[in-house]
């Protein structure tokens, strides 16, 4: 189908769901016209022109959370009488009782943009979402990038106009369908690491997607729904100013959790596997629950002292001063009797509950709660199986005979894995989740985040030492050869420490002698090998409680480190303050035993903070190795942890849990989660799968465990293959020289995409952790490193030149070079970085005798091939012809002369551009210095740069154009990567 036959059948179909269709509105005028008829419809008024003027220029702003606060509040406005007029855009009351409304090719002239949008849907004549219909396949990350294009663009209409007010974006080819929230520039951006806004497919309750247009058109866009959606499923943060969407599951839940409420239906429980957004979902139910009359309080409980703050700073996050803090069990019991509105909802601790349940309390807070014995309570429990759980469990039902207990769980737990408790060599007996909760209301496995792509698959090496007898399953291997193999396969597994690691051992006693063994065999390294760059090693478990309630509040859910603190706790204090000394040294920082909370608090930030770039924060300050027991194997997130060391016997929910620390989407960089087995677990992993993915063991595997390697490589192959066979169809060999000889935008475009492939099999190739020698040379012989470097140079030659066309003039770029998504992220290094580069220069100029160096062309082509280096480039191969080999420089003269030669080349740049356009050098460049100072681009402060030329308006509007294209490219380098406010406004 053409573009026009699939709006054309969209049209109709939402037609035959009731939407007005509306051919007459096709500009800016008919558009404020008609809302203008449904504003003062809704609102029994009748505006004068210069009142409806006023209205728009009130309500209309670029900010989208401000526009979208207006579109679901009651507002007012002052009437020319000075009266004041109370207002809605829509009924907010009851959104199904709005006219729907389809228009389409909205053409809105701006000031300096004359955009068509192909669909649009108004409710009460307000557009609330926009349709991008495509005939080509769909690239979803280059459909939103194209729209933040759009938004972009000067003069875009989605600033100035009642565009400001659309909250959906859907983008279809008819038989794939995506959408995604509208939001401020801050939120609607792509960053260097290609880290995208958050993209939607429909689907049903069982989770299987709805991807047809119409299908989609059916269950998502029929009147009622999307009213719904938008006012009851898409979430304001107020902390960010930024609009959310709930996901399908997510909406299931919530409804699910309502409805059995409203119906009276018992308990239930969630299914929702970890890393879902299981809080965003409680805080939708909590809130909704919160306008319910048929219940009287809604708690949401936590376990531990860290979550409460953490759930409740969530909750405040998503919606401000929604719940307070409770300071001691007294405030507690003081809210669950307020009848305050701001008290209906509450976010405590199970530890202040227990105690406000107690009857042998000092306080008798029981008996102070006695008038809400029979009223309607709704607990909802953040995690259904928490050690405390149980007894905590049965005090609120007997105290709470009408309360309604809802809980949610990544990990259930059922029959088989009943008996299962995280200590060596014990069991203790859980009850199942059915028993406790009654019944399932709503499921989302891991098996569907994995298809959904929002959490990743895994890879597992089960570890098998060279030359010896296969270890059996469980038994432990000598530590000594466990952290030679760490520290062997650690770079590759963590892409050249782009990620960091956790290694799970057995026992405290275990975590200590690995601490030392690190520092240890790090240290023989060293001394071998002055370059060897050791690896940052922190340890992390809790410590003897000693009374410590914190620390005893913990260890609840730390089964092993609370046994193993029982036994010869001194030792395990000293050696604990041993570490955090080690620790302290290393990073500067003065944590200390009594204090743990904040140790522990630092280590898991330091863990995160692998997020920034080394030239933004250096290695030394990041953790590469975390050894724990039992800490940070559940609950704890983050993107750039990507492996996990086990020498600990894992089972069940525990497995799942820990494995699932590594598989957190980042992008391309990141395919899978890595997992490197030293206790050959595999039956353990195969019967964890079957019972948490809802699908049969081989099946499961599948869609959960990434393909072994000699899959990848024959994919390598067969990519590798497409390439030449494309190459040599162009009259070419396959060879990189040849690809610059392409000609055409189509050819370019699907060398593009050819070599994207095989780039995206040797990433993931190259965290493998279990090649074999054979294999490694397999892949050298397919794909040369020099072959390899030598295409990643003119792949991006190829895609920048093809970005900077479409930049230009998208007007005239052609749809295959629309749709292309580069993808640069895979072709950029974490090794090799700038620190990197000026080392080997200065190796380069100044030869040590012994130690392998670059030559020119080898130096030169390393810098060609890695994406970081994209503007640069140029500037540092020339730098590099300026050098002589053998000349004997240190590296920070090397990075001193670096910076001389860069000032130079934008000294010379400015004062070019500054005779090009007949300006004052200082003048020019004391206005980019400020402009960057401050990293806002002032208009006034432009036009009083041109002011001395005295140009008529007409001539200077032109000349601020010219000069624009020739300063922005200037700013944004120097800039490096950083957001200069205002300037999108200027760029093409």
């Amino acid at each position: 189908m053409t573009e026009q036959e699939i709006e054309e059948a969209l049209i109709q179909k939402l037609g035959d769901l009731k939407y007005s269709y509306r051919p007459d509105i096709h500009d800016r005028a008919a558009l404020e016209a008609n809302f203008r008829h449904h504003f003062e419809s809704l609102n029994h008024v009748s505006l004068s022109d210069s009142e409806f003027s006023r209205l728009l220029e009130t309500i209309v702003t670029p900010d989208v959370y401000a526009a979208s606060r207006i579109l679901r509040e009651r507002n007012h406005f002052e009437r020319d009488d000075g009266t004041a007029l109370h207002y809605t855009l829509v009924n907010i009351k009851d959104w199904c009782k709005n006219t729907f409304e389809v228009i389409h090719q909205l053409r809105i002239n701006t000031d300096y943009s004359h955009h068509r949008y192909d669909v649009m849907l108004l409710i009460n004549g307000v557009p609330v979402v926009q349709i991008e219909l495509k005939t080509l396949q769909i690239s979803p990350r280059r459909a939103i990038q194209q729209i933040v294009e759009y938004k972009h663009d000067p003069g875009n209409g989605y600033a100035k106009t009642l565009l400001c007010f659309l909250q959906l974006f859907i983008v279809s080819n008819r038989s794939d369908t995506w959408y995604f929230a509208n939001n401020n520039s801050r939120h609607f951006a792509f960053n260097a690491e290609e880290r995208f806004l958050p993209l939607y497919q429909f689907a049903r309750e069982d989770n299987s997607k709805i991807t047809h247009l119409d299908d989609f058109a059916d269950a998502f866009l029929a009147k009622c729904t999307l009213g719904e959606m938008i006012s009851r499923y898409m979430v304001l943060v107020a902390s960010e100013q930024k609009l959310l969407m709930m996901r399908p599951y997510q909406i299931y839940a919530v409804k699910a959790i309502v409805d059995c409420i409203h119906q009276h239906r018992g308990n239930g429980y969630i299914w929702h596997t970890t890393g879902s957004g299981k809080t965003l979902t409680s805080f939708k139910a909590s809130t909704l629950l919160k306008d319910n009359p048929d219940i009287d309080k809604c708690l949401f409980v936590v376990d531990r002292k860290d979550l409460d703050r953490q759930t409740r700073d969530e909750f405040n996050r998503f919606q401000e001063n929604c719940v307070e803090a409770n300071t001691h069990t007294g405030t507690l019991v003081s809210r669950l009797l307020s009848d305050d509105y701001a008290d209906k909802v509450i976010v405590t601790t199970i530890q202040k509950l227990g105690l406000a349940l107690d009857g042998n309390h000092r306080n008798h807070y029981k008996e102070k709660l006695e008038p809400l014995r029979h009223k309607h309570m709704v607990f909802i429990f953040d995690e259904c199986h928490r050690s405390q759980f149980g007894e905590n469990h049965q005090a609120i039902k007997a105290f709470f005979p009408n309360a309604q207990l809802f809980g949610f769980t990544g990990t259930p737990i059922f029959e088989q894995n009943a008996n299962y408790q995280q200590i060596e060599g014990e069991q203790a007996s859980y009850r199942t989740t059915a028993d406790i909760f009654q019944q399932q209301l709503h499921a989302y496995t891991i098996t569907h985040a994995i298809d959904d792509l929002n959490v990743l698959r895994f890879h597992i090496d089960y570890y098998k030492p060279d030359g010896k007898q296969a270890p059996k399953p469980g038994e432990a291997l000598a530590k000594r050869a466990i952290v030679e193999a760490i520290l062997s396969k650690h770079d590759a597994a963590t892409a050249g420490r782009k990620f960091n690691a956790l290694l799970a051992t057995a026992s405290i006693v275990d975590a200590i002698e690995y601490h030392s063994l690190f520092e240890t065999m790090q240290a023989e390294k060293q001394a071998e090998n002055p370059d060897y760059h050791p690896l940052n090693i922190a340890c992390v478990f809790s410590p003897p409680p000693e009374g410590n309630q914190d620390v005893l509040q913990i260890q609840e859910d730390l089964p092993q480190e609370k046994a193993d603190n029982a036994q010869d706790p001194d030792r395990k204090k000293a050696a604990l303050q041993a570490i955090m000394a080690t620790y302290n040294h290393r990073y500067g920082t003065s944590h200390r035993i009594g204090e743990f909370d904040l140790y522990y608090q630092d280590v898991q930030k330091r863990i995160k903070d692998q997020q920034y770039p080394n030239t933004d924060l250096p290695h030394a300050q990041k953790i590469d190795i975390t050894i724990v027991v039992d800490m940070l194997l559940t609950g704890f997130d983050s993107a750039y942890l990507n492996t996990l060391y086990v020498d600990k016997n894992l089972k069940y929910h525990g497995l799942i849990q820990a494995f699932s620390r590594t598989n957190r989407v980042l992008n391309d960089t990141k395919p899978y989660g890595n997992i490197l087995d030293f206790r050959q677990q595999q039956a353990a992993v195969d019967t964890a799968i079957s019972l948490f993915s809802g699908q049969s063991g081989e099946q499961a595997k599948k869609i959960w465990l990434v393909d072994k390697a000699p899959v990848v490589i024959d994919r390598l192959q067969g990519a590798l293959g497409q390439l030449e066979t494309f190459l040599q169809s162009q009259g070419l060999p396959a060879a990189p020289e040849a690809v610059p000889q392409l000609q055409g935008d189509a050819a370019r475009c699907q060398f593009i995409q050819c070599f994207k492939e095989v780039q995206r099999c040797k990433t993931q190739l190259d965290q493998y952790t279990d090649l074999t020698p054979e294999e490694r040379e397999c892949i050298e012989q397919m794909v040369p490193p020099e072959t390899l470097q030598g295409f990643r140079g003119v792949y991006l030659d190829t895609a920048q030149r093809l970005r900077e066309q479409r930049a230009q003039n998208r007007e005239q770029t052609s749809p295959e070079v629309e749709q292309l998504d580069f993808e640069f992220v895979l072709f950029a290094s974490a090794v090799i970085d700038y620190d990197y580069i000026m080392t080997l220069i200065s190796r380069y100029t100044n030869p040590t005798p012994g130690k392998q160096t670059m030559n020119r062309e080898a130096l030169v082509g390393l810098i060609q091939s890695d994406a970081q280096f994209l503007d640069d480039r140029e500037e540092i191969t020339a730098y590099i012809d300026t050098l002589k080999a053998g000349k004997g420089l240190d590296e920070s003269a090397i990075r001193e002369g670096f910076e001389q030669f860069k000032s130079q080349n934008q000294q010379q740049r400015i004062q070019e551009v500054a005779q090009a356009h007949g300006l004052d050098t200082q003048t020019l460049q004391d206005f980019m210095a400020q402009t960057l100072n401050r990293m806002i681009f002032d208009g006034e402060q432009l036009s009083e740069l041109l002011a001395p030329l005295q140009l008529g308006w007409k001539a200077r509007t032109q000349k601020e154009t010219a000069l624009m294209q020739d300063l922005i490219p200037l700013l944004h380098k120097q800039a490096q990567g950083r957001e200069i406010s205002g300037l999108e406004a200027y760029e093409q």
